[in-house]
């Protein structure tokens, strides 16, 4: 006893203080408070940061609502009437529910359809399961989160311009510089007298068009098009005017055609390319690496151009070797026919860059579920944020590649249950990278419009700090 009070409950008191002390300490980042090294603010932290999404995995991939998309009624010369030559009133938004199928023997035009895809989706029903759809269409601008141009770019490329020598073509390349640089340059026979492109149903007019028609779009000169949704999918397609339309978000293959000034990752989105071989159905087999007697497997063209350069040294390294098929081929139907059943009894198939780093033989490998050879330094792929590509593809750099030897060393000793794990991987994903009409939940068009929605955040920071900033871009001067 001192002073009449008991002393034992103080060490109990002791005990519990420490054990509140550490659980408080636990919750503390003690590098943010007490570390020596520098720090700063940075706008590009800030935008990844209202960036990230707030859901992982497709399989759980949800966004909390729809986003709100606002599609512009252009006349139907701008996209479905392409497809529909003989159509009345391409003057005409398209307004009927009968909606033109994608044309079966499209050859390659097909791989670049992705426009008429997303444009469809909104098109069709707006209803569908909680979850089911990522976008639906809204008709009041003031309610949309983005705004869609169904121009068909990549097809208006592929129709008009597609040798890039032809005289449509070099017309477009003139037209395209003269009004970039001068609007009232118009001196050439299709723009005389005053008369605008709009009955001339080419590559040009019709980009001019879409330029000319954003610009005076209220919706546009809100934001300077920065939630404008352009699918610009051929690496040619738009390619004289996109620095009129760079803030916007494209929809892309990839990056190995544009300035970072025109397109880059954290602006822009990556499509996957629309396969041109059937899908693999009924894959069922009780013993998959075994039955598919090819180890790696190519079909293609094997002069590229840019980084493409490195099919040729494939070319040599494995043209001969016996456990290989590796061939110099065209884009034909018996072509397309000749790579399904080539795809699905190879374990590999080979993904080399091409005149991009992309092409759609990877997505043709994927819905074929032979596992994806992908050799380039630098390739993006869709929705990686959702699927992890390790988990069903190998990559080689192109320095690996080439090495003597190396590659398929590799591939001949890769070990059965991993090749069998990343076989039955392509089987669970293959359905993300699947265009239809109607869409299904998680494939490639809602994937997309999920990509999409995600892009919302930074667009809207954008958009706020430009309106307030009195001297844009002030911390590049510093």
């Amino acid at each position: 006893m001192f002073g009449g009070w008991a002393v034992k409950p103080l060490p109990c008191l002791c005990i519990l203080a420490l054990l509140i002390l550490s659980l408080f300490l636990t919750t503390l980042d003690l590098k943010g408070y007490f570390s020596t090294e520098s720090t700063s603010f940075s706008y590009t932290s800030l935008i990844e940061q209202h960036s990230r999404p707030n859901y992982r995995g497709s399989h759980t991939a949800q966004c909390e609502s729809p986003l709100k998309v606002y599609m512009y009624d252009l006349p139907r010369r701008f996209n479905l009437g392409m497809l529909k030559k003989n159509s009345s009133d391409m003057d005409l938004p398209w307004t009927s529910s009968k909606i033109p199928p994608w044309p079966q023997r499209s050859g390659l035009k097909k791989q670049h359809s992705i426009e008429y895809w997303m444009m469809v989706y909104l098109l069709g029903p707006q209803i569908g399961e909680e979850g089911e759809r990522a976008a639906v269409r809204v008709a009041d601008p003031d309610q949309a989160d983005v705004f869609y141009v169904p121009f068909f770019a990549s097809l208006s490329f592929n129709t008009h311009g597609q040798t890039m020598r032809d005289p449509e073509t070099e017309i477009d390349k003139k037209l395209q510089v003269s009004v970039h640089g001068d609007r009232e340059d118009r001196d050439l026979p299709e723009l005389r007298n005053g008369s605008s492109t709009s009955s001339t149903n080419n590559s040009v007019g019709l980009q001019i068009d879409v330029v000319d028609m954003l610009k005076r779009s209220k919706s546009w000169q809100r934001s300077g098009g920065r939630d404008h949704v352009i699918v610009i999918h051929h690496p040619n397609a738009f390619r004289f005017l996109r620095d009129e339309v760079n803030a916007s978000i494209f929809v892309v293959a990839d990056f190995g055609r544009y300035p970072r000034s025109v397109s880059f990752l954290r602006k822009d989105v990556v499509a996957p390319y629309v396969h041109v071989v059937d899908k693999y159905v009924n894959d069922d087999s009780s013993d998959p690496f075994e039955s598919r007697t090819t180890l790696l497997y190519f079909r293609g063209r094997i002069k590229r151009k840019d980084e493409g350069y490195v099919r040729l040294q494939l070319a040599k390294i494995l043209g001969n070797h016996k456990r290989v098929h590796f061939e110099d081929s065209l884009a034909t139907t018996e072509g397309f026919e000749a790579a399904k059943q080539g795809m699905r009894s190879s374990r590999f198939c080979l993904h080399p860059a091409g005149d991009t780093p992309s092409s759609c033989r990877l997505f043709d490998a994927i819905v074929s579920h032979c596992v994806p050879v992908i050799v380039s330094d630098r390739i993006e792929l869709p929705f990686e944020d959702e699927i992890d590509y390790q988990e069903f593809s190998l990559f080689f750099s192109v320095n690996e590649a080439v090495w003597p030897g190396y590659l398929m060393q590799k591939l001949e000793t890769f070990p059965k249950e991993r090749w069998l794990k990343m076989w039955n991987k392509l089987k669970q994903v293959a359905h993300h990278f699947e265009y239809q009409y109607p869409a299904k939940k998680d494939d490639a068009v809602n994937m997309l419009w999920r990509q999409i929605h995600r892009k919302i955040p930074a667009v809207n920071l954008a958009i706020h700090r430009t309106k307030r900033l009195k001297i844009p871009d002030w911390w590049e001067r510093r």
